[in-house]
């Protein structure tokens, strides 16, 4: 067995993904790692019983420690307020600790032979950097019901204010902030990211409608680059702007190995429209990096609700579990460089190549089944999944 010197934090999520989880830690980590692991629960039923305290505690843990991996986890809205009888809507626990630790989200598909890209150019991966802070995530929004003006009021040393629209009926509106210090780590931590990887950099706004707020991001954004310059041309990769839509349209063209910056919003639809034309968001990772060097991995997957009912029924389910996997080696392998021990390192290693050679056997889950090339009769359920995942483990070590 191998030893793990220090802990890993391990976050617990919901519904199907707590289920996989759980397999995953039984079948794939602990009979193989002596790792110490602090746990904290996140599911939906502990974080309204805690009034949302356990994440809190979660992310503050992450930084003591430096590496945490988590399950999916439910934001909630009003139709699982009522389902799971909770006491108030609460917020995301992603974005509670993306906010703690100041940090950036990448997100990067796995590739498999054979799972084609659904853009017949994209060859290499295509890993998204969504900016972690703000934006309409932490919004003031309000719904008018009565004709009202609506006026910005800014308050400092002296007092002044903005007529932004005068309703004459019912209505809505949001507002928005950043803080330049925040702008600011997304876009060094979006330059370390691309200079490790060595890929270029790309980031987009819509600075020609936005000239105030998206031009702040564009800006800072461009003197952050210049700092680097050397180190740019030092790896050979360059750093292009966008405007969001021209990137989109570039993007269909282009053969991949880029980082795509993205604002908040951004970063999460296309985040999905990237792990989709990849072949599946059971087949995309998310890390997320502080400005301190603290790193939290995650699938990028939802908690697979459906899939859950049907569990809950006695039903076999075909839920891939590969991107949970890859959380978990994403964890170990940095767990393992940042204590300087390659044998733990070597270890999520083998077991991503033990995934990868599984779904490349054609044994692989219902997602994945219409996409592989060449076909697939049938696919498998999950334990089966996971069981010749444990099998091909097993030959490598």
């Amino acid at each position: 067995m191998i030893k793990v010197k220090n802990p890993i934090v391990e976050l617990d999520g919901d519904e199907m993904a707590r289920v996989m989880w759980k397999m995953i830690k039984e079948e794939l980590i602990l009979p193989y790692l002596d790792i110490p692991l602090i746990y904290f629960d996140l599911g939906i039923t502990n974080r309204d019983k805690t009034e949302d305290k356990v994440t809190l505690e979660a992310a503050k843990t992450i930084k003591e420690y430096k590496v945490g991996v988590k399950c999916a986890t439910i934001t909630p809205d009003e139709d699982r307020i009522k389902e799971y009888n909770l006491r108030r809507p609460w917020k995301s626990p992603n974005a509670t600790i993306r906010t703690y630790l100041d940090g950036t989200v990448f997100r990067k598909p796995i590739l498999v032979k054979n799972i084609p890209p659904a853009v017949k150019s994209w060859k290499k991966p295509i890993i998204i950097g969504r900016h972690a802070y703000g934006d309409i995530y932490s919004a003031f929004e309000y719904k008018v019901e009565k004709p009202l003006n609506l006026e910005i009021v800014l308050k400092n040393d002296n007092v002044s204010s903005f007529s932004v629209h005068n309703f004459d009926g019912k209505g809505v509106f949001m507002v928005l902030h950043n803080t330049e210090k925040s702008i600011r780590s997304f876009a060094r931590a979006c330059i370390n990211y691309a200079l490790s990887e060595k890929v270029d950099l790309w980031f987009s706004a819509k600075d020609t409608i936005s000239k105030i707020y998206h031009g702040y991001f564009k800006e800072i954004f461009q003197e952050e680059v210049e700092k680097r310059r050397d180190d740019f041309e030092k790896v050979g990769i360059k750093y292009k702007y966008f405007l969001i839509d021209d990137a989109v349209a570039q993007l269909i063209k282009n053969e991949g190995g880029i980082l795509w910056a993205c604002m908040n919003y951004e970063g999460d639809i296309m985040s999905d429209m990237i792990a989709a034309g990849f072949g599946s968001l059971g087949l995309m990772t998310s890390v997320l990096v502080s400005p301190n060097g603290e790193f939290e991995f995650e699938a990028a997957h939802g908690t697979v609700r459906r899939h859950y009912y049907e569990y809950l029924r006695g039903n076999p389910t075909s839920t891939n579990p590969t991107a949970s996997i890859f959380a978990w080696t994403g964890a170990i392998r940095k767990r393992g460089e940042l204590d300087d021990t390659p044998e733990v390192c070597n270890f999520a290693e083998k077991l991503e190549r033990a995934v990868l050679k599984t779904i490349e056997m054609g044994v692989m889950t219902k997602d994945l089944q219409p996409l592989a090339d060449p076909p697939v009769e049938n696919y498998v359920y999950t334990e089966e999944f996971i069981k010749k995942v444990k099998e091909n483990l097993e030959e490598l070590l």
